[in-house]
């Protein structure tokens, strides 16, 4: 039976939308493969792997009829990305195999069953909907991912926190080293709700979000939430922890404030950071009268200095902190100049935009 006939990019831009998540190895053999469910015209795709569900259609003109069955998601996708861009594509189904030609290309390849293939189960219970544009929502996940934990055993720091009070979406991601706050105004008032996005969600939806004004649907349930934008629905089990009370580590009110072309610092650290230890990375940052000196060292008794004009007036300080986490703050906030206050070169110091009170970094500082 033909399953599918069509261009290649018709099946392979919906199958690389949902192949992202799909692990390479599983316990659950299945998990590693597609669904491809053919109804009429409309061809849907969907992986899983138990924690998160990806769905996204595609109009498929050709093929002889209605068919369901689940295919390796890598191998099928390595394949048709091997193919010329404008490759007429067939996919067969016979005997438990999936036959995919493709020109003088042909491909053999196991199945298993559409109805074995598991999937999440919605939510039932009271469901929260609100909307925003996939460009701002893609500019909050920018600006707190980067501070998520990796492998943490406080799980609850391995995602973000999405917090929604009144007609404000607040995100926030800390390792327990520093902390990255934004948040971004809603249309709709609604009562206030904490989730925590799992880590691997949050890298998902940024693969996946545009910068563009298209709408993003977000529905909040209990213990799930689904995003739905363009053609793609994603369903994220959320973690089950309290997070940290991230108001308390924003320090209410710093006396000494410093104002710098973001550009500069940026290639003055990067310039620093290449002489910096490498497990430890730490930088040496001393504050005088409108000047900022960044000093590195490593083990190898190698040093760097860069000296930047910038406006200060306040305490002389000499602090450390670790180089890779004030690149990846100001790689990640795109202002043409940025504020950064300190009280002492004991206490944690706040990265912020001038005139803007919607983004927030603290970070720790680190003996050297």
């Amino acid at each position: 039976m033909v399953l599918i006939k069509s261009q290649r990019d018709t099946l392979l831009a919906p199958l690389q939308s949902v192949s992202g998540i799909v692990e390479r190895r599983h316990t659950l053999p299945i998990l590693s493969n597609v669904l491809l469910e053919k109804k009429g015209n409309q061809l849907t795709l969907l992986a899983t792997d138990i924690e998160i569900q990806i769905t996204t259609t595609a109009i498929c003109e050709g093929g002889d009829g209605d068919g369901a069955v689940t295919v390796g998601a890598r191998k099928l996708q390595d394949i048709l990305r091997s193919l010329p861009d404008s490759t007429e594509i067939t996919v067969n189904l016979e005997d438990k195999r999936l036959q995919v030609k493709g020109g003088k290309s042909r491909f053999n390849l196991q199945t298993l069953p559409a109805d074995d293939f598991p999937r999440m189960t919605l939510s039932e219970g009271e469901t929260r909907h609100f909307s925003l544009s996939q460009k701002a929502f893609r500019q909050l996940l920018a600006k707190t991912q980067y501070a998520m934990a990796a492998q943490d055993v406080r799980y609850y720091l391995n995602g973000l926190l999405l917090q929604v009070d009144g007609r404000e979406l607040r995100a926030v991601a800390t390792d327990g080293h520093r902390l990255a706050f934004a948040s971004v105004e809603l249309e709709t008032e609604l009562p206030r709700q904490e989730m925590i996005l799992p880590r691997k969600t949050v890298l998902e939806l940024n693969r996946l979000l545009v910068d563009t004004d298209d709408a993003l649907n977000i529905s909040l349930a209990p213990s799930q939430v689904r995003f739905s934008f363009g053609n793609i629905v994603l369903v994220s089990k959320l973690i089950d922890g309290k997070f940290p009370d991230y108001e308390r580590v924003i320090p209410p009110s710093l006396r000494n404030h410093m104002s710098v072309s973001r550009q500069l610092l940026v290639q003055a650290m990067q310039r620093a950071a290449i002489l910096t230890n490498e497990k430890f990375r730490g930088v040496r940052v001393v504050l005088g009268e409108n000047s900022l000196r960044l000093i590195a060292a490593n083990a190898e008794q190698e040093e760097a200095q860069e000296e930047i004009e910038v406006q200060y007036a306040g305490d002389a300080i000499d602090v450390g902190f670790n180089v890779g986490y004030l690149l990846d703050v100001l790689n990640n906030v795109h202002a043409e100049e940025i504020q950064w206050s300190f009280n002492d070169a004991n206490s944690s110091a706040l990265i912020s935009v001038p005139g803007n009170d919607r983004f927030k970094y603290v970070v720790m500082p680190m003996r050297i």
